[in-house]
């Protein structure tokens, strides 16, 4: 019934308007903001312990404003499931990196998108898949209900989803030796022996080896790329950015470089990262946890 209901919920977002999708969107956005809430409560502590510079007002309006985004973030899901590839193509309101893209997989080694939960993450991936052959590691949502539903809607312009598991990897490094282009959710706390610790805010973060693997195995350039939330349902703007390769660098450091790209951007943009994901659940050894109810 869950997943019945919830796939009511994509078909009447897709057949509104973004603005009013987002317009929605925001209203249980600020609901979440403003009643007890966990999204709240994980937020608070994220942004508090990576932003500790930031007064406790601007942290406050902060969490604020992210919550927002993420309602407008679930809101506009139905509409990104569900539209053709015109309409799709119509939220695009400019794109920055493109051709340095389409370079990297003209020289034929493939390129590796890793795509952080910032902005519209969905509709990254749609137009990448749109205009590139793609495949796109995934995990299988909770309610097996979904499951169907959303592997059809994100293939449905011809890319490819592969589980996290030893076969979807070696699909992945298949699709990196025919010159494709992988999407990968870098930000994503990996399964129990899957990742390293590496920096971000400043902070140890259990962090996915994969992508990193994937790159010394083939060599092929990593993008961090995301689509930015335009005010009032005017569409997105996409960005591609290249980090710089190190030649022989270690997993260690490739998974920090990808770290600190991460970073970066969500310095530019923080109201639009999920803030809410517990980003930091996983600890070293011997240090408190984050999320526990004294934490917050």
């Amino acid at each position: 019934m869950r997943a019945l209901l919830i796939k009511f919920i994509l078909w009447l977002g897709a057949a509104m308007p973004l603005r009013a999708v987002h317009v929605l969107g925001a209203a249980g956005g600020w609901a979440l903001a403003r009643l007890p809430s966990e999204a709240r409560r994980v937020s608070r502590i994220n942004i508090a312990r990576c932003l500790p510079q930031m007064d406790a007002a601007d942290r406050e309006r902060l969490v604020c404003r992210s919550l927002i985004e993420t309602g407008k973030t679930a809101a506009e899901t139905g509409p990104l499931w569900r539209w053709d590839q015109r309409r799709i193509d119509s939220l695009v309101r400019g794109v920055e990196g493109e051709s340095a893209l389409d370079a990297a997989l003209g020289a034929g080694r493939g390129a590796i998108l890793a795509m952080p939960h910032l902005g519209a993450w969905e509709l990254t991936a749609l137009y990448s898949s749109l205009r590139h052959r793609m495949t796109s590691l995934y995990r299988p949502p909770r309610l097996r209900g979904l499951d169907a539903m959303m592997t059809a809607a994100r293939e449905r312009f011809g890319a490819t989803l592969v589980p996290a598991d030893t076969a979807g990897v070696r699909a992945l490094l298949k699709a990196l030796r025919r010159g494709e282009l992988l999407g990968i959710l870098p930000d994503q706390e990996p399964g129990f022996g899957s990742g390293v610790f590496s920096p971000f805010f400043g902070r140890p973060a259990y962090t996915m080896t994969l992508l990193a693997r994937l790159v010394q195995q083939t060599g092929a350039p990593v993008f961090i790329s995301y689509a930015e939330r335009l005010a009032a349902g005017a569409g997105f703007r996409l960005h591609f950015l290249p980090l710089m390769p190190v030649p022989g660098a270690s997993v260690e450091e490739i998974t920090a470089a990808v770290n600190t790209g991460i970073e970066a951007c969500v310095r530019s943009l923080p109201q639009q990262y999920q803030w809410s994901y517990k980003r930091f659940k996983t600890r070293p050894a011997g240090e408190t946890r984050f999320y526990t109810r004294r934490a917050s």
